[in-house]
């Protein structure tokens, strides 16, 4: 929507001196959050032995970030809409870096846990602030295409460069080195935010309904626990009653902002196609994108043997296609149409996730490679047009609250991709039959998982290790096949989706005016 009011000084506001060098910031604390949430994986091993947490303690401690992060997403934009955008990224980055020292020298499970969900609401109020400012920063419709489109790469580049960033500290410092490269990085933010962000808010907010603030946390972290313990172990009673707990709260917080004069999140927002439509291709590129990348990295380390920083580096061309597809989107979007380029992108991801369905445990880097290439470009061209979308289908004011919509199904997305394309990838994996003369307990941890296959071999006589793994390595491939062929017929279908509910949906043009 775009906002017809004048100003004298449009074309100081439109040429923001600063502005670029405002938004290499805003990008970088972006590319920090999402590293953060991948980056945990490579140190578990290493963490482990010195915190020796319980099994259960070791997947809160792996999952609580992203469960704070996605039930909080929502209400920060709120907040930020209310109290300033600028003012809640930088109480937001001050209280990322002091918590990321908090998780380098955890001395217990029980700390760790508690720092990282901390983290989790310290990013929470970094990633919808920073979509936001940019509105505000950018008034150009064009050279906000391209910010958009800088800040969607580094969102999308953040899970595949978080295994190097990972492998590389790993392999020269302790574990705690990974949230130790926080602090710099929110120094710099804080000291150039002051200076060169602008604030913004919304000029008539209303009050902030603490009760919305708590359905929607309890929803989301509902249905995402209940997402991932039902792909990593079933379906149980306590995992039936998350996610009843879940859904009945979301039902409360939709039918609550319904009523409420100053809603936390207009829901009216999705009676516009556009805007609805962009959020699910939103979520599925990122399903595909995120569980591809998770599932791909045991891959090349269990199954091809590559160590954690090789492993990473394999996994940068989907970096580098979404860096440059980001850059690019815009301008593609406005030469040829919205949704073309948004179903385009789904379809690329979804052709890259059939391929994989051709995968065996010796297939060379380069076909690797390219489909992560096009994975890449594919999420890029996507995720970049539609936070675009997002974000202009929308008053100014709302700014926070929509950026926070694009963050959760980001969040969802991720939690989605790897919980639903991880119950696949187990399902196929622990019927897997296991050589003869294999002692029960040995079986038993090796058909948890191929990480636990790899361990358990090793307490065994080289004739038996060696065709346990062997067996446990083929059938994850299965399981990786099967699951492939699953996210490829769902992103074909969102690509067919998106074709419909984005037509007729054009990204701005021309000036407008703060």
């Amino acid at each position: 929507m775009i906002s017809t009011e004048k100003n004298p000084d449009t074309t100081d506001a439109v040429r923001r001196p600063g502005r670029w060098i405002a938004l290499a910031v805003l990008v970088l604390a972006v590319l920090l959050v999402a590293v953060d949430a991948t980056v945990l994986g490579l140190a578990t091993p290493f963490l482990s032995e010195d915190l020796e947490p319980t099994g259960t303690q070791l997947l809160w401690i792996g999952d609580v970030y992203s469960f704070v992060i996605a039930g909080l997403l929502v209400s920060m934009g709120s907040l930020g809409d209310r109290i300033g955008r600028k003012k809640l990224l930088l109480i937001g980055a001050v209280a990322f870096g002091a918590v990321s020292v908090l998780n380098a020298y955890a001395t217990t499970p029980e700390m760790m846990i508690v720092a990282r969900a901390l983290l989790g609401v310290a990013g929470a109020t970094l990633m919808p602030s920073t979509l936001a400012l940019i509105r505000n920063l950018f008034h150009d419709p064009r050279e906000r295409s391209l910010a958009i489109g800088i800040w969607g790469a580094m969102a999308s580049a953040g899970a595949a460069v978080g295994p190097v960033v990972g492998g590389f500290l790993l392999e020269h410092f302790w574990w705690g080195s990974v949230f130790l490269i926080n602090l710099p990085v929110m120094a710099v933010l804080v000291v150039v935010g002051v200076k060169l962000i602008p604030e913004s808010r919304n000029p008539a907010p209303g009050p902030w309904d603490m009760l919305s603030v708590g359905l929607s946390l309890v929803g989301m972290i509902g249905v995402v626990y209940a997402i991932k313990e039902a792909a990593a172990h079933g379906m149980s009673w306590e995992t039936g009653a998350a996610a009843v707990a879940g859904v009945g709260a979301l039902v409360w917080f939709v039918r609550r902002q319904l009523r409420l004069p100053a809603p936390l999140l207009d829901m009216r927002l999705f009676h516009h196609r556009g805007f609805s439509g962009a959020v699910l291709a939103d979520l599925l590129t990122i399903l595909g994108l995120s569980g591809l990348v998770f599932f791909l990295s045991q891959f090349l380390q269990l199954v091809q043997g590559r160590g954690p920083l090789e492993a990473g580096l394999a996994e940068l061309p989907a970096a580098i296609g979404a860096v440059t597809a980001g850059l690019l989107a815009g301008f593609a979007a406005r030469r040829f149409s919205v949704r073309s380029v948004v179903s385009g992108g789904l379809a690329a991801v979804g052709l890259a996730l059939g391929s994989v369905t051709l995968l065996d445990q010796n297939t060379g880097y380069p076909l690797l490679g390219s489909m992560l290439l096009v994975v890449g470009v594919g999420a890029g061209f996507a995720f970049t047009v539609t936070a675009d979308v997002i974000l202009s289908s929308v008053p100014k004011e709302q700014a926070g609250s929509a950026s926070a919509v694009s963050e959760t199904a980001y969040e969802l997305g991720a939690a989605l991709g790897i919980a639903l394309l991880g119950s696949i990838v187990t399902g196929v994996y622990r019927g897997f039959p296991t050589p003869s003369g294999i002692p029960a307990d040995v079986e038993s941890a090796a058909h948890e998982s191929l990480g636990g296959a790899v361990e358990a071999a090793g307490a065994l006589p080289a004739a038996q290790a060696g065709p346990l793994v062997s067996a446990a390595q083929e059938a994850f491939v299965d399981g990786l096949r099967s699951a492939a062929g699953v996210g490829a017929a769902v992103l074909l279908a969102a690509a067919v989706a998106a074709w419909f509910l984005l037509r007729g949906q054009k990204l701005e043009d021309g000036v407008e005016h703060p």
